[in-house]
């Protein structure tokens, strides 16, 4: 059996990739971003390695 190739998306998505970038790609990003910049700022690791 031979896969299927599926389509990108609905026609529309790429004319407003072309209008307005790739909105979706944007906010993968920086949500990435934002967990590390989190994750730096809530590590306490730090604070509880002095108490020992």
């Amino acid at each position: 059996m031979t896969a299927a190739r599926l389509p990108a998306g609905p026609p529309i998505y790429e004319s407003l990739i072309e209008e307005h970038g790739d909105v979706l790609a944007q906010v993968r990003q920086l949500a990435k971003e934002t967990e590390r910049e989190a994750n730096e700022l809530l590590d306490w690791s730090e604070l509880r390695a002095g108490r020992d």
